[in-house]
């Protein structure tokens, strides 16, 4: 898994490719963390277009990461999911607790 991470003025986006499983944690908790501890951020991105598999592991970290962007005031945002990663977030009703932009 690859984890990179991007500023576009309030908006910082994580782009994640490969295997999104728990291997990946750390990575992604930086990531995440990093954009969290800026304060210009207002949204965060997730952006899922490279994702080729994730797994429960992968949504626990997700849940994780809205919580904490809950705490701090930054809206947190899924875009550009795979075809298999959104039917995963609409199965598991990700849906009704992310905002998910399906590109």
């Amino acid at each position: 898994m690859r984890c990179d991470i991007t500023h576009q003025g309030t908006t910082s986006i994580i782009l994640i490719s490969g295997r999104f499983v728990f291997d990946g944690h750390r990575d992604f908790r930086a990531a995440y963390e990093e954009a969290l501890n800026r304060a210009e951020t207002k949204l965060i991105q997730l952006d899922l277009g490279e994702v080729e598999y994730l797994d429960s592991s992968a949504l626990g970290m997700m849940l994780l990461m809205k919580d904490r962007g809950d705490a701090a005031g930054k809206k947190i945002q899924i875009r550009g999911a795979s075809d298999f990663a959104y039917k995963l977030l609409v199965t598991t009703n990700f849906h009704k607790i992310f905002d998910i932009l399906k590109s």
